[in-house]
């Protein structure tokens, strides 16, 4: 198979890439300028794969490259900063235009979802983001050495009524709370920026809840979290940190855990259906 990577910031392109080569799959990669780590260009000569870097908007340019290159099948991997679109981050060509001006709302779900859509009409379907990654999903239950205290847990159990309200409103998928009430909610500025405003807001022992949506599309916005998270939550006081199992990646995994537990963080993953 073809695959066409269409790489953001962090480190899940490189992981998609890693298993889509091992996997024998073709891959050509279509990198953000503004947002790709330029270390995955070496990753790419490893690899034998084609990198093309373009910049935030150029959506024409994306689906030319990949037509070029016979792509039937595409990974969107790594973030965009959705708020670029309102600090002049972006410059959209002519198809990405197009695309903006025919969105209800450019809430997440509706500016990918129609990226997407241009992208199956023209012979390239996007697939499941974690298709590729299926051990770096969540597993059910404690992922840690240490469990919620039971404090942590009625934290957890709280707060998890409105992120996953938050996250079915396509506003974020993250809040923090302490003691029963929400301390700081996610919206356009990410997981990081929402832990460390929540320590600065409330001090140590934070619990922090972050969800898939109720009908969470696995095509793209599937909730990540890895070793900076877990730097985040250190930062900030955080203690405990539930995500949702078999919807969340786990970005080295092992390493994640081995951080959780020297710093004392608990974390779980909620079964959901």
């Amino acid at each position: 198979m073809r695959i066409g990577l269409i790489a953001g910031n962090g480190r899940f392109p490189f992981l998609v890439l890693d298993a889509a080569r091992a996997q024998g799959h073709d891959v050509t990669i279509i990198a953000a300028k503004e947002e790709t780590f330029p270390e995955l260009a070496d990753a790419a000569a490893r690899h034998g794969s084609a990198i093309h870097w373009i910049s935030l908007g150029q959506l024409g340019t994306c689906v030319s490259l990949l037509q070029q290159a016979k792509v039937t099948h595409a990974v969107m991997a790594g973030q965009v900063k959705h708020a670029k679109i309102f600090s002049g981050g972006i410059v959209p060509d002519m198809l990405f235009l197009r695309v903006l001006t025919q969105l209800a709302s450019k809430n997440t779900d509706g500016l990918i979802g129609a990226v997407a859509h241009v992208l199956r009409e023209r012979g390239i379907e996007l697939m499941d983001s974690t298709a590729l990654l299926g051990p770096l999903l969540a597993r059910p239950g404690v992922l840690t050495g240490r469990a919620p205290t039971a404090d942590e847990q009625r934290d957890f159990e709280f707060g998890y009524r409105m992120a996953d309200a938050i996250a079915a409103l396509d506003i974020g998928q993250t809040i923090a709370v302490k003691q029963q009430a929400v301390v700081a909610v996610e919206a356009m500025e990410g997981t990081d920026e929402v832990i460390a405003r929540a320590g600065r807001l409330a001090g140590p022992g934070v619990a922090v809840v972050k969800v898939a949506k109720p009908k969470q599309d696995m095509r793209f916005d599937v909730p990540v979290i890895g070793v900076a998270t877990v730097r985040a939550m250190q930062g900030a006081g955080a203690s405990a940190l539930s995500i949702d199992a078999g919807k969340t990646l786990v970005l080295d995994g092992d390493g994640v855990v081995a951080a959780a537990d020297a710093a004392a963080i608990a974390i779980v993953g909620r079964s959901v259906a």
